[in-house]
């Protein structure tokens, strides 16, 4: 079966470039001479009774045990960026590959999800790139043009968090997907205009720079569905809509944006749920459609905002570069140990299930193109 086939393969490759240099396995030796015995004639071997059950492939979410990585005897360096959402999630795998042995380099930029993809499938200046949204068919191109094919890998789950400053008391009660685009719009210049009962005082707005896979994710879900009514005659409204909203401050920094919603009562911003999470002492989370973002919510689905979180590589760079190959490998094995501490979400077992398969496939295609 593929699968069996993927596996026995990975098995070969990985007894060569990601294990400690073990010394070679002994011969075993020939058993000693016997009398030989006199020729006997084998009885035919009895009918099974009934019929082996078929060996199903294993499922996604089965694909358990991935083959071991030794950090120690992992060299070279390895080149990462992209998506600031995943930033720190990369950053805490990357520190605990270094932390277990990796006496190589490894960078993460954190430079939004479009400028990673630029550099993983333009320039080709990166062996893997961070990303808070799945990658699009232009991307996919712009790769096939300089000989790359991207493999995604999902890493885990962001749930959005809409945030205000602490002193701000009239959305105690959260706010709608259809207020929270019209806050971010050009509709609105102060809260009464989107709320009559809302203070007449300006909106701050603090939203992610448009090279952000969270300036596209919130563009899609939050303003779309306002602006857009006729794809085509609509195209590019929502977009248009946001980037007109009056005194919008944009920025590729998360850090930046807490900043600025710590700054003022009437301001408002939104970001992956860990720059939050680190700054809950600072910040309100409003809940959207009276739902607050929690583990649960964020699982079920219910959470409005929630969105995967993905890193993509290519089989012949993992397989010209085995620690980049390591490292992915080490990621999708540990990631789930880190993530909580991080402040973002884990995938699904089969969604990671899914990423173990990919990544035993770009092995496998990554040696048979040797």
């Amino acid at each position: 079966m593929k699968r069996n086939r993927i596996l026995l393969s990975l098995m070969m490759i990985l007894a060569i470039a990601f294990s400690a240099c073990a010394g070679p396995t002994a011969t075993p030796a020939a058993p000693a001479a016997t009398a030989q015995a006199p020729e006997a004639t084998q009885p035919p071997a009895p009918e099974p009774t009934q019929a082996p059950a078929p060996t199903e492939p294993p499922a996604p979410e089965m694909v358990g045990a991935m083959p071991a990585v030794d950090p120690l005897a992992m060299t070279g360096d390895i080149i990462a960026a992209g998506s600031s959402t995943v930033f720190p999630l990369a950053e805490a795998m990357a520190e605990r590959f270094q932390d277990e042995g990796y006496a190589g380099n490894i960078t993460v930029d954190s430079i939004g999800s479009g400028a990673g993809f630029e550099r993983f499938c333009k320039t080709g200046e990166t062996d893997i790139a961070n990303a808070s949204r799945a990658i699009r068919s232009s991307e996919v191109e712009a790769c096939n043009a300089i000989g790359r094919t991207p493999i995604e890998f999902r890493v885990g789950t962001d749930a959005l968090a809409i945030v205000v400053n602490p002193a701000n008391e009239f959305l105690a009660d959260g706010v709608t997907l259809e207020q929270l685009a019209k806050i971010f719009s050009k509709d609105a210049t102060n809260w009464s205009d989107v709320d009559p009962s809302w203070p007449n005082e300006p909106i701050l707005r603090f939203s992610p720079g448009t090279d952000s896979g969270t300036f596209d994710y919130f563009v899609e879900v939050v303003m779309r569905p306002v602006y857009v009514k006729d794809a085509t005659a609509d195209a590019g409204k929502d977009e248009e809509a946001i980037l007109s909203a009056p005194g919008i401050q944009l920025s590729e920094d998360d850090n930046v944006l807490v900043q600025g919603v710590e700054g003022d009562a009437n301001t408002i911003g939104y970001f992956g749920y860990a720059y939050y999470q680190e700054n809950a002492d600072k910040l309100k989370l409003l809940r959207i459609n009276a739902v607050e973002a929690t583990a649960a919510s964020v699982e079920n689905g219910s959470y409005p905002l929630a969105r995967p979180l993905f890193i993509y590589s290519d089989p012949k760079i993992m397989a010209d570069k085995p620690q980049v190959a390591a490292f992915i490998n080490f990621f999708l094995t540990f990631v789930n140990e880190e993530i909580d501490k991080v402040g973002y979400f884990p995938a699904s077992a089969a969604a990671l299930g899914a990423a173990k398969v990919a990544w035993l496939e770009a092995m496998s295609e990554a040696i048979a193109a040797k």
